[in-house]
């Protein structure tokens, strides 16, 4: 038999990593592993754990291996088929929620953290999520139905495609940002995300492009477009949008400091 604070010293992964993996082999949270760091585990249970151990060690992401992340205050089931969510896209939410919108289109929705939790904060808002990989639409839908987020249709297409000449006060979108080579791509939990999540061509702006491109022809009189991008694109993103035609252009930080959001409003009047 062995102790938890034993089976955490003896873990070799980092501290907060080992933490979390005991926790969810024992099903407890951290006030239980404190209260109880000198009570035994039992053989299959400290099995599982060195099991789960070895493959953080290996580099797999935390949140693939317990296959839950938090994002927004609630947790989202992830799987490798879609992005991790991370708390700097928590940002794409807040701005989206501060336009009250009405109908929203979120698109590359993923595990449809975003997507779920713009229509859980806001009772008014109908959110159409777009992702043209059905094993992502899979984990977004089962997300949707543990969270009760019931205002969220799921479609599967490439970017606007599926929405045809429907028109929407806000879209957002988390598409792939990273250049095709970067050395970051064979770093940390990047490894392990699907690629075509997270490539977007030589500079890492061609599926912003498409995304800015066509945005005009889908939003509603004075909607915004906004969308995450790298921590080094926020200038290139802004040229893109003014040449698009976007007004009141202007990026946000994340809270590291980060120009982590980049977005502009269309025409207050639709041109025909």
């Amino acid at each position: 038999m062995h102790g938890v604070a034993e089976l955490l010293r003896a873990s070799a992964i980092d501290a907060s990593d080992a933490r979390v993996l005991l926790r969810f082999v024992l099903g407890v949270n951290d006030a239980y592993l404190i209260a109880h760091a000198r009570d035994d585990v039992g053989v299959q249970q400290a099995e599982q754990f060195r099991a789960l151990a070895a493959r953080r060690a290996a580099g797999e992401p935390i949140a693939y291996i317990v296959g839950e992340r938090e994002f927004y205050g609630r947790g989202f089931v992830v799987s490798p088929a879609v992005l991790i969510p991370r708390p700097e896209t928590e940002l794409l939410v807040e701005l989206a929620l501060q336009r009250a919108p009405q109908r929203v289109l979120d698109l590359g929705t993923g595990s449809g953290c975003v997507a779920i939790s713009i229509a859980l904060e806001s009772r008014a808002a109908q959110v159409v999520a777009v992702d043209r990989s059905p094993a992502a639409l899979d984990v977004a839908r089962s997300n949707a139905q543990r969270l009760a987020a019931r205002h969220v249709e799921f479609v599967l297409g490439d970017w606007y495609a599926p929405v045809r000449d429907k028109l929407f006060d806000v879209i957002v979108a988390n598409p792939p940002y990273v250049a095709a080579g970067d050395a970051h791509l064979t770093q940390g939990d990047l490894r392990f995300e699907p690629g075509v999540a997270l490539v977007g061509g030589g500079d890492g702006l061609d599926d912003v492009r498409t995304i800015v491109s066509g945005a005009r022809a889908h939003l509603a009189p004075g909607g915004w477009l906004l969308f995450e991008h790298g921590h080094d694109q926020a200038a290139r993103c802004r040229a893109l949008l003014a040449l698009a035609g976007f007004n009141e252009v202007q990026s946000w930080c994340d809270l590291a400091g980060i120009e982590r959001v980049s977005g502009g409003r269309g025409a207050v009047e639709r041109c025909y």
